[in-house]
């Protein structure tokens, strides 16, 4: 395999902490910028902008590769949600599948919500995990359609409050859609919610249910993984 920083004059080590600073946190381009020149990084927003189109799906691409062999026990329960999103004042959608333990496995950014959209939604995440056992969501007529065409609708449930897991799943993507004042075309949406969604899953560690010192190793293993990410 070629060294992806192989042509940058920027190390590895640079590049990862700008990009996991802009996907990871709230901040904006320029505030990147502003706190990696306190640290003595000087570069431009845009070199932070460049990096993370250039870095972010591919660091993604290697988390879900690390993860997705050890997690046959995502099939158990899936919860699945929308949102609306704006790009240039229309209305889009962003799709989410979240297991019983709150990590995504899947978004998917579309123009619909019907049947259609459902249908390749739940087909797309399918094809990574493989079938689960029940499938929570909202009361929307588009997934017992979708369902009932995989032959999968006795799995569904859409009992009141069952869903909150997906819900709450939304709250770090909308923080970071405010920060970002929005998305200009579908297509960046669909690739930094992808981002997103599986750096957002490497460093969560259920921060409320450990203890300080079993945090602190959690968050140590997740970064030393996170340093030899494409190295």
């Amino acid at each position: 395999m070629q060294n992806p920083f192989r042509y940058f004059n920027s190390s590895p080590e640079v590049i990862r902490v700008a990009v996991m600073m802009y996907i990871r946190y709230p901040l904006s381009l320029r505030q990147v910028e502003d706190i990696l020149i306190e640290r003595g990084i000087d570069i431009c927003h845009e070199t932070v902008r460049f990096w993370w189109n250039r870095f972010g799906p591919m660091f993604a691409a290697e988390i879900r590769k690390r993860r997705v062999h050890n997690r046959s026990y995502s099939r158990w329960r899936w919860h699945l949600d929308e949102v609306f999103v704006r790009i240039n004042g229309e209305t889009h959608y962003l799709w989410r599948a979240v297991d019983h333990e709150g990590e995504v496995l899947e978004v998917f950014a579309t123009k619909r919500r019907d049947r259609k959209a459902a249908l390749k939604f739940l087909k797309r995440a399918m094809k990574r995990y493989g079938r689960p056992y029940k499938i929570v969501t909202d009361r929307l007529p588009s997934y017992g359609a979708a369902m009932k065409v995989i032959g999968n609708r006795r799995c569904q449930e859409c009992r009141r409050w069952l869903n909150n897991r997906a819900e709450n799943s939304h709250q770090p993507f909308r923080r970071r859609e405010g920060a970002m004042a929005g998305f200009r075309d579908i297509k960046t949406l669909q690739k930094f919610a992808s981002a997103h969604a599986s750096i957002h899953n490497h460093f969560n560690h259920d921060r409320h249910l450990n203890s300080r010192d079993v945090f602190k190793e959690n968050r140590s293993a997740a970064l030393a993984e996170w340093r030899l990410l494409a190295a």
